[in-house]
């Protein structure tokens, strides 16, 4: 029963990590088109280009994350997820997220910058703070998949422990 409903959550998941996955790639390819728009008639000098760079970084590191996610979902099934290549991949997760964050933070100092810059407010401060609010949000997410990873540490260590054990309990019967 648990396997079955486990291996249809896998499955789920998934189809959710390729949908996205195949939805990044079309992002970045209109965030590289929307920069060859802005830089041929755009109002913004700077603003435009690194808010679409840091955009299309963005996407990537969502693609790392969904990468990394699959082959541990792959380990997941086949029941080898208590080792240390797990938590590697768990580590690619971190960093990635951790990237996001300053990411989404840069976007959130262009907004400031460019209200500095510009006569009018170009970027509301409303969603200055808003966008910097979600940095945080994904600094917190880094955290908590952090300390996952340092449980699954556990876990694989507690795991390698009772298969010592088992070995020396073997020898002796």
């Amino acid at each position: 029963m648990a396997g079955t409903i486990l291996g249809r959550v896998v499955l789920a998941l998934r189809v959710v990590i390729g949908v996205c996955l195949a939805g990044s790639l079309v992002a970045q390819g209109g965030t590289l088109l929307g920069g060859f728009l802005l830089v041929v008639d755009g109002p913004l000098v700077w603003q435009g280009p690194v808010v679409l760079t840091t955009l299309f970084l963005a996407v990537a590191c969502l693609q790392v994350v969904g990468v990394h996610v699959w082959r541990l979902l792959t380990m997941v099934r086949r029941g080898t997820v208590f080792t240390a290549a797990a938590l590697r991949y768990v580590d690619r997760v971190v960093a990635a997220i951790g990237v996001l964050a300053a990411l989404v933070a840069v976007l959130a100092v262009v907004g400031v910058v460019s209200n500095r810059t510009q006569p009018d407010d170009a970027v509301a401060p409303g969603l200055v703070g808003l966008v910097l609010g979600a940095s945080v949000v994904l600094a917190g997410v880094a955290l908590v998949v952090l300390v996952q990873r340092m449980l699954l540490a556990q876990a694989v260590a507690r795991d390698a422990e009772t298969r010592a054990l088992q070995d020396e309990l073997d020898g002796v019967i």
